[in-house]
């Protein structure tokens, strides 16, 4: 927020210029420049708070991977997945605290890894307070969550914790260093969908999960009703995940008028991600109904949340018509993905790498091809290279983002 100026010249040539009105225009001045130093620390608590708030909905988000765990797996493996969930957070608070913010923002670094806020030293900094962190956390714990669904019933609980460690305290930090640090090269990033098809791929299917010919033999998760309520809250936390990414909210673009600012591009990215995933969630529903012949719940939740992970790539720099497009094409991709899982016997109980690496991918690719230059300018300004639509974009920059977290 600007600071709001004057001086005593400006109010003698409004008052007169005798003795007394100088001193009365010096006295007022002085008063006005504490009001305005009162202002910017409003504008400052302002921005913290809702930061923290969004870094509260976020967090959100690990009970509603919790909830739709527990759902789609089988009863005698609910409190397993429900343990390793709550691990998540607490070994991913822990590690990130020592190690992961480290490597994800400590600056001045490279474009690989930070070096710098080991244990949050010198913290807060003029770049970051504990906000910043705690927001940065939650992002990380979720990709933890993110991942324990795809490797969900056949992973011992002494391995899978060293996993999720090394997952929040290194392998992810290095991703959002490349993608979210000012000192990062890329523009995007799908870790959390990558890891989770790795770590599925590498432990196999589960016992039964396909017959002694290949045949897919569905494994069915014991409660729906879990698996919708943690697609809520999943949807509820969204809302922190996406407008949140802003950071702060009173920033006024150019001349655009007192109406117009950050607060109208965060309202404009909670529509479009509403709107993606509804348009997913549809799509989805009478495309299954095509395919298999009946409704399902948790097809449509699924789709759902295919819709979140394609837009979130996205949100802030398309119009709210190109996130409908988004989350047509992200159910297709999504039920496309799941076809070719199981064609090679690809076994993920919550098609996690399906969701955030298949749907994250396209949700790249329709960035590219959808942003708009005036929104990219607005939330980019200061920051060139930032690609808007497929004529003006580096789309090779887009499709490298792409596939760098699939090596690492």
């Amino acid at each position: 927020m600007a600071a709001l100026t004057c001086s005593a010249s400006d109010l003698q040539s409004l008052l007169g210029g005798a003795a007394n009105v100088t001193g009365a225009a010096e006295y007022i001045c002085t008063r006005f420049a504490a009001v305005s130093d009162h202002f910017v620390d409003t504008a400052y608590a302002v921005d913290s708070t809702y930061l923290l708030f969004s870094a509260y909905l976020v967090f959100a988000m690990q009970l509603g991977f919790a909830m739709l765990c527990a759902g789609s797996v089988r009863a005698k493996n609910t409190m397993n997945i429900m343990l390793t969930n709550v691990l998540d957070a607490a070994t991913g608070g822990l590690f990130y605290y020592l190690f992961g913010f480290a490597f994800a923002f400590g600056s001045p670094s490279n474009g690989f890894i930070g070096r710098q806020f080991f244990g949050l030293e010198s913290f807060p900094s003029p770049s970051f307070d504990y906000g910043y962190f705690l927001y940065q956390w939650a992002f990380a714990i979720a990709a933890a969550g993110i991942t324990s669904g795809s490797i969900a019933e056949r992973t011992q609980f002494a391995s899978y914790l060293i996993y999720s460690s090394f997952l929040t305290g290194f392998v992810y930090p290095i991703v959002s260093h490349w993608f979210w640090s000012a000192d990062g090269w890329a523009s995007a990033g799908r870790a959390d969908g990558i890891a989770g098809l790795w770590g599925a791929l590498i432990e196999g299917p589960r016992m039964g999960r396909f017959d002694h010919e290949g045949k897919s033999m569905p494994l069915r998760g014991h409660s729906g009703t879990l698996v919708v309520l943690g697609t809520f809250l999943l949807w509820f936390g969204w809302y922190g995940f996406n407008p949140g990414s802003f950071l702060n909210i009173l920033r006024v673009y150019g001349d655009a008028g007192s109406y117009y600012g950050q607060w109208s591009a965060i309202g404009r990215t909670a529509v479009t991600t509403t709107l993606a995933g509804s348009s997913a969630a549809l799509t989805t529903l009478f495309g299954k109904r095509m395919l298999a012949g009946h409704w399902n719940v948790t097809d449509v939740c699924n789709g759902l949340l295919g819709g979140f992970a394609a837009i979130t790539s996205g949100c802030s720099v398309v119009d709210p018509w190109a996130a409908i497009v988004c989350g047509f094409v992200a159910a297709w991709v999504l039920i496309g993905c799941n076809k070719l899982a199981e064609k090679f016997h690809y076994d993920d109980p919550l098609e996690a790498a399906q969701l955030h690496g298949g749907c994250g991918a396209w949700g790249i690719i329709f960035t590219a091809l959808f942003a708009k230059e005036t929104y990219v300018n607005e939330i980019y300004s200061g920051r060139p290279g930032r690609p808007y639509g497929t004529a003006h974009g580096r789309w090779w920059k887009a499709l490298v983002s792409t596939h760098c977290p699939d090596f690492w």
